[in-house]
């Protein structure tokens, strides 16, 4: 036969393990709910011969309920304590990213989490008859709090490069609005493999021509697309027609429109969009 005692004084954690271990799937378990002067107990008898596999039940009860139940608590004791300088909306963003991030890559992170826990979990239990859930988690899951604090640290790099897109934005607004323009249009031909620019009488724009009078190139980078911002810059055109040739809108695009606003207009199927389309199809079939 084997017993175990979990203590804890957290009624949401008592119900969580109460109600999984009525669903156990294991035979021969018997367990009570008894208070005691500073802990309420969860006392579970096995009196099959298989052990391990008791044990191995009981280790994944206690994963899940960590996952489950302590899991966005520990991250906001992590985000406080090592990024106590942002204030609460700010950790409240890092901790929402937390979540995106572990969302994107479930699997994997879940599988890393859980496979930490449980081995932790059940070489306790193996050797051990009792456990204080509280001072477990504080003290024995330092390989899981690792996992989350490189996950809060990725969250953070993240958080602080949106903010410093954000700032990039907004300075390039400030510069636009406090600019006049005579270019009353330009034309962008937007696609995966080449962009062009067109002034308004669809003559070609040689944007290496602004390299080296650039009004802002940044260290957020589009790659080529970094001279077009640039030339658009420099001549502040009042409108701006963007011909989507791979009817893609990507975060250069993005950008654009958040930059210069009710000036861009984005452009699918005219005149100028078929002509380029039919360009390329034409090389593609040469």
């Amino acid at each position: 036969m084997k017993s175990l005692c979990i203590k804890t004084n957290n009624s949401n954690l008592l119900n969580y393990l109460l109600n999984e271990f009525k669903n156990i799937e294991l035979d021969n378990v018997y367990f009570s709910e008894n208070e005691f002067k500073i802990y309420k107990n969860i006392i579970i008898h096995y009196l099959g011969n298989n052990e391990p596999l008791f044990l191995s039940k009981v280790s994944s009860i206690l994963c899940f309920l960590v996952i489950d139940e302590l899991e966005e608590d520990l991250l906001k004791k992590l985000i406080l304590q090592n990024y106590f300088y942002f204030d609460c909306l700010e950790r409240e963003k890092i901790l929402s990213l937390c979540f995106e991030i572990m969302a994107d890559d479930f699997c994997e992170l879940f599988d890393k989490k859980f496979k930490t826990l449980y081995d932790i979990f059940y070489d306790f239990l193996y050797n051990n008859n009792s456990i204080v859930l509280n001072g477990f988690i504080n003290f024995r899951v330092k390989d899981y709090l690792l996992i989350l604090d490189e996950i809060v640290n990725q969250a953070v790099n993240s958080f602080v490069i949106e903010q410093e897109y954000l700032e990039f934005i907004s300075l390039l607004k400030l510069y636009i609005n406090s600019q006049t323009s005579e270019c009353e249009m330009v034309h962008i031909i937007f696609s995966s493999s080449e962009s062009v620019l067109l002034d308004k009488n669809k003559n070609l724009i040689d944007i290496q021509d602004d390299i080296f009078k650039a009004k802002y190139l940044s260290d957020i980078t589009f790659s080529s697309n970094d001279y077009i911002l640039n030339s658009l810059l420099t001549l502040l055109p009042k409108k701006i027609y963007i011909h989507l040739i791979d009817d893609y809108v990507d975060e250069f695009i993005n950008t654009l429109q958040l930059v210069f606003e009710n000036r861009i207009t984005l452009c699918t199927d005219c005149n100028i969009c078929n002509l380029y389309k039919n360009k390329i199809l034409h090389l593609e079939n040469s």
